[in-house]
């Protein structure tokens, strides 16, 4: 059964930012020749990784929000060059919009099981799923999506 893991985006304002970044990194990778992988370095390596490859997510907070997830390929572990283990968590460069819920702040990541995982947004949802977390909220407190 898969298992998801749970982190901050730290420095991102929207989904789009998130966007954003993936998109700049893909074309410096283009334009040094190279093949592009998107993966999100973390200090401490994940135990669970068979779970986590089996089909799990990275689920990201943005601005105090879980707003979208991405599909992890694989947890690569490395030692960086001042001898200390980091792990890079590979992901799917696609950024999945997921119905927003709050959520505290913490350090580094956490497990998210599948059953607590927010579900993706829905086709009239994913249209909006760039607009503002309020604004959506009010969309959807008014019954407009």
């Amino acid at each position: 059964m898969p298992l998801h893991l749970l982190k901050l985006c730290v420095g991102a304002e929207s989904i789009a930012d998130l966007e954003g970044w993936i998109a700049r990194r893909r074309r410096a990778a283009e334009r040094g020749g190279g093949v592009f992988e998107q993966f999100h370095t973390t200090r401490m390596v994940p135990k669970r990784v068979a779970e986590l490859t089996d089909g799990g997510s990275l689920y990201w907070v943005i601005k105090g929000i879980v707003a979208a997830r991405q599909p992890l390929l694989e947890v690569r572990p490395f030692t960086d060059g001042d001898g200390i283990s980091r792990c890079h968590l590979v992901l799917e460069p696609v950024v999945i919009p997921v119905r927003p819920r709050p959520c505290r702040p913490f350090q580094g990541w956490r497990y998210l099981p599948v059953e607590d995982a927010p579900a993706d947004l829905g086709a009239v949802e994913a249209e909006v799923g760039h607009l503002p977390e309020k604004m959506r909220k009010d969309l959807r407190e008014l019954g407009l999506i």
